[in-house]
């Protein structure tokens, strides 16, 4: 018998999802900065990509960035905002023969604070895929739960259950995120949580219709008549064979959440600054996009790039799994 060969887009949407994930673990070693941190708000504010200035540790404690230093036989020349002035030597800590040892290099450019943007970018990486990981987590949870409930608990239980579901389902998500998220005012854990409980209507509905299509299948009937226990049954052989179409879903999903959370980061009801998250970046560069583009644009980019690998991916699994099937239906 011949094994299936995966479509090419599990293998490209894999590939970018695998990579994404060890960027996000890889966050704190990738990152060159603290991404919270404001080496010198009024000299680092809204410096274009690839910018490098030199910084001067001060004695004191403080730090200052400056587009040129020269050495004097005073101590350090600088030129700052656009002015220039003279620091003593014994007044910078990190002086050397010909200027000063560090240098701040600004890859992807940085924000109104001064912060780092490709730092803010990679640990967003990390928070953004948390929350839609977590989230699907537990919708996915949910979802099987009360489909499976409804599947097996008899025609009363379904008929409570699936009119509970259509329901929710008929309430628009994003204005429940909204309103949920203006009440609560949440942190990233009741980000996840309020994603994820109000997510799982339809990923119920196809565990539901999966185990019903399976329930007079000759190895269900067997198995009944050995004797074993509705739970018995559901846990070790419906959910087995029914897991295929939640989990494609599920996987859909991540992109959705993401997206989600993104979504209320910009309109100010998500996770909150100093948290580094692509919604509350691209809603901080919204106004100066046409002076600083790259404050909105590579958060933006990394969003989209992120939506796509968990879109292919979803798609490559039903192809994989379903080549019957032309689209995964969005319910």
């Amino acid at each position: 018998m011949s094994r299936r060969r995966p479509a090419p887009t599990l293998l490209w949407g894999g590939a970018l999802a695998g990579l994404l994930v060890a960027t996000a673990l890889a966050a704190p070693l990738l990152a060159p900065y603290d991404p919270a941190e404001q080496l010198d708000p009024p000299a680092g504010l809204y410096r274009p990509p690839g910018t490098v200035l030199a910084a001067v540790h001060l004695a004191g404690g403080g730090w200052r960035l400056a587009d040129r230093v020269r050495r004097t036989a005073e101590g350090l020349e600088i030129e700052r905002l656009g002015q220039a002035e003279t620091l003593p030597a014994d007044q910078v800590s990190n002086l050397t023969a010909r200027g000063v040892a560090d240098r701040r290099v600004f890859l992807l450019g940085s924000d109104r604070f001064g912060r780092d943007l490709a730092s803010r970018v990679l640990y967003g990486t990390r928070v953004s895929l948390a929350v839609g990981l977590l989230a699907v987590a537990l919708a996915l949870t949910l979802g099987v739960a009360v489909g499976s409930a409804a599947a097996i608990g008899g025609r009363l239980a379904d008929a409570v259950l699936m009119r509970g579901v259509d329901a929710l389902m008929a309430f628009p998500w994003l204005f429940l995120m909204m309103a949920l998220s203006a009440f609560l005012h949440p942190g990233p854990g009741l980000i996840v949580v309020i994603l994820g409980a109000t997510g799982w209507m339809a990923i119920s509905r196809l565990t539901r219709a999966e185990i019903l299509s399976l329930q007079n299948r000759e190895f269900i009937l067997a198995a009944r008549g050995l004797g074993l226990s509705p739970f018995a049954i559901l846990w070790r052989h419906l959910l087995p064979n029914a897991y295929t179409p939640a989990a494609i879903r599920a996987t859909l999903q991540i992109a959705d959440m993401i997206l989600l959370e993104a979504a209320l980061s910009f309109l100010g009801l998500g996770l909150q600054p100093p948290i580094p998250s692509w919604g509350n970046m691209i809603s901080e560069g919204q106004d100066v996009l046409l002076q600083s583009w790259w404050v909105a644009t590579f958060p933006g980019a990394a969003l989209a790039l992120t939506v796509i690998a968990f879109n292919l991916l979803a798609d490559g699994l039903q192809d994989t799994f379903n080549p019957r099937a032309a689209t995964l239906p969005r319910l």
